[in-house]
C-alpha cells in the first residue's frame, strides 16, 4: 500500500491508526493545514483514499479529488458521507461495524445507571465535602425492573437489550419494520414506544428520516419521570426541545454521549444534575479503537489488492 495516498481528516486517540497509515501509505494530514480547500487542491491528484471518524466526505470534497477510490470511515455511522456521490463516481465506502458494539452497549447501560443513581452528582457531593457538612446524599431511582424502549434494534440496540435483560427490564423497540426473530415487543409508532417505557435509548442510524426523531412529542410521551439515553448521533434528538424539557421538568433525566453540534453541547445542560454528559466516547477503549483501526487498514489493503472489502457499505 506504499503508493496509496490517504487523506486523514483529523487526529485520533490513540494515534495507532495514524502511525500505521504513516508506515504503510502516503499519509496526508488534513488537520495540519490552515486552508483545507487549498490543501485539497495542491494534493488532489495524489489522494486515492479518505480516512477518519465518521468521515466528512461530502459532495464538494469528493468532487475536489479526481482520483478518489475509497472512503473508509472509522465508525459505524456513515451519515457524513455522500453515498449517492460515491455510487455515481464508483467510489467504495467501508465502515467499522461489530467491533465497537460491546463498548457502545456497555456505555449505554453505564449512562442509564449514572443518570438514575446520580453517580456523577454524588461523586461531586463527596469530593466537595458535602457528605460531612450536609449528611447523606438524596435518594435516587432504581434501574432493575424498569421498562426500556430502544429506538433501532440493530447490532448495538440488540446488545443494549441483552444487557438490560440482565437487570430484569422489560424490553420493547421501534424500528422501520418489525424484526421477525426478535422476542421483544414491537411498536410501529415511536410515540407509542415512548409512552410505554421508562427509559428510552436511541441507537438508530442518522438518516434524513431519523433526523430529530426524538422531538417534543416523543419527549412529552416519555414524560417527567422518563430518562432519555442517546448513544447514536446527536441530531437524532431535537436538542433545544430536550434542553427545555429537562429545565422545565417535563423530562426526568438524560444520559448523552453525542450532541447535535459537537464538540459544543448546550451550556444550559452544564448546570443540570439530572443529566450525564460524555464527550462521544462510546467506542473509546484501547482495545476497540485498535480493532477499528485494523479494520480500516484491512479494508484499504483489500481495496489495493483488489480483494473483497471486509465491511463494504458501497
Amino acid at each position: 500500500m506504499e503508493n496509496l495516498g490517504v487523506l486523514m481528516t483529523c487526529p485520533m486517540t490513540p494515534s495507532y491508526l495514524e502511525e500505521e497509515l504513516d508506515k504503510k501509505c502516503k499519509l496526508f494530514r488534513w488537520w495540519e493545514s490552515s486552508n483545507k480547500k487549498e490543501f485539497l487542491k495542491e494534493n488532489s491528484n495524489s489522494i486515492q483514499a479518505i480516512v477518519g471518524p465518521n468521515v466528512g466526505a461530502d459532495a464538494e470534497t469528493i468532487d475536489a479529488l479526481p482520483n478518489l477510490e475509497i472512503v473508509s470511515t472509522f465508525s459505524v455511522g456513515f451519515d457524513k458521507i455522500d453515498l449517492g456521490k460515491c455510487r455515481e463516481r464508483g467510489i467504495r465506502v467501508t465502515n467499522t461495524p461489530d467491533v465497537l458494539t460491546d463498548d457502545v452497549a456497555d456505555l449505554a447501560i453505564g449512562l442509564i445507571l449514572a443518570t438514575l443513581r446520580r453517580i456523577c452528582e454524588s461523586d461531586r457531593y463527596v469530593r466537595n465535602g458535602l457528605w460531612m457538612k450536609k449528611g447523606d446524599f438524596k435518594v435516587t431511582a432504581k434501574f432493575t425492573g424498569k421498562s426500556v424502549g430502544i429506538v433501532g434494534l440493530g447490532r448495538i440496540g440488540s446488545a443494549i437489550a441483552k444487557r438490560a435483560e440482565a437487570f430484569s427490564c422489560p424490553i420493547s423497540y421501534y424500528s422501520r419494520s418489525e424484526k421477525p426473530d426478535s422476542k421483544f415487543k414491537y411498536y410501529s409508532s415511536i410515540l407509542d414506544l415512548a409512552a410505554n417505557c421508562q427509559i428510552l435509548v436511541v441507537a438508530c442510524p442518522l438518516t434524513k428520516e431519523t433526523h430529530h426523531i426524538i422531538n417534543r412529542e416523543v419527549i412529552e410521551a416519555l414524560g417527567p419521570k422518563g430518562v432519555l439515553v442517546n448513544i447514536g448521533r446527536g441530531p437524532l434528538v431535537d436538542e433545544p426541545e430536550l434542553v427545555s424539557a429537562l429545565i422545565e421538568g417535563r423530562l426526568g433525566g438524560a444520559g448523552l454521549d453525542v450532541f447535535e453540534h459537537e464538540p459544543e453541547p448546550p451550556e444550559q445542560l452544564f448546570e443540570l444534575d439530572n443529566v450525564v454528559l460524555l464527550p462521544h466516547v462510546g467506542s473509546g477503549t484501547w482495545e476497540t479503537r485498535k480493532d477499528m483501526a485494523d479494520l480500516v487498514i484491512g479494508n484499504l489493503e483489500a481495496h489495493v489488492l483488489k480483494k473483497p472489502l471486509l465491511t463494504p457499505v458501497v
